[in-house]
């Protein structure tokens, strides 16, 4: 995560935790997504394929996340990222982000 993005979406008031904070690097995508779901966060993530198979996982086995966010890395620069998460934020609950994945891209 980009250091200037987590900068502007907390200075923006969005409570933000980065894999980093939370001691998650080097650790299996289940266990980041396991972490966000019981913190109840939506993970924002460039790893959209190997994410996007554990939202299926996790529907299949009726397991429950708080939401994903995912788009292709270095599609947007940080200004663009930071402005389609805000959009994204005002437009969606948390209620109805859960189990639910959304892609960057559509947030233009």
């Amino acid at each position: 995560m980009d250091r200037a993005l987590v900068r502007a979406l907390r200075a923006r008031a969005v409570d933000v935790t980065t894999a980093l904070e939370a001691d998650l690097i080097e650790t299996s995508d289940e266990r980041h997504l396991e972490f966000a779901a019981s913190e109840g966060r939506v993970l924002y993530t460039f790893n959209v394929a190997d994410f996007y198979h554990l939202h299926t996982l996790y529907a299949e086995r009726g397991k429950h996340h708080a939401g994903m966010v995912l788009s292709q890395q270095q599609e947007y620069s940080v200004g663009e990222q930071m402005r389609r998460l805000l959009r994204l934020i005002n437009d969606l609950s948390a209620e109805e982000m859960k189990d639910r994945v959304e892609f960057l891209s559509s947030w233009g």
